[in-house]
Formats: structure tokens, C-alpha cells, sequence
């Protein structure tokens, strides 16, 4: 059976947009990033800027129906 993907565009997101890339809530994504945060940094008033995103996607990696657009 085959699935389909979806590609996610690379921009600045907020910890919401983030949680809904997941699936989950915006408290567990936080948790998830705690180890991580002395290399992601502070976010930009509500949002991750686009190297702070890729570092998350890195750590966390995607879920397996989801790719990045190029």
C-alpha cells in the first residue's frame, strides 16, 4: 500500500505550527525540545526562524509521510 507524502515548506514556525507538523500537542513538542535548546536558540517573538526549524528537524526528524520542499 502506498502512501502519500507531504512536503513541508521551510519557513519560520510557531511552536502551534510546529505541534500540528507532529501531531502533537504544543506542551509535548516543548518537552521535546528541551535537550536541544542551547543549539536551537530563542525563538523570534512567536517563531523559530528557518535554521532554528531545520535544527529541530534534524533533532526530531520528520515524521515519515512528511519531506521538505526544496
Amino acid at each position: 500500500m502506498k502512501t502519500e507524502s507531504t512536503q513541508i515548506k521551510l519557513k519560520p514556525y510557531s511552536i502551534t505550527e510546529l505541534a500540528r507538523i507532529y501531531g502533537v500537542d504544543p506542551r509535548t513538542l516543548k518537552k521535546w525540545i528541551v535537550p536541544f535548546e542551547k543549539e536551537i536558540g530563542t525563538k523570534q517573538g512567536r517563531f523559530y526562524q528557518i535554521p532554528q526549524v531545520k535544527i529541530i528537524f534534524d533533532k526530531l526528524s520528520l515524521p515519515t509521510d512528511i519531506t521538505i520542499a526544496a
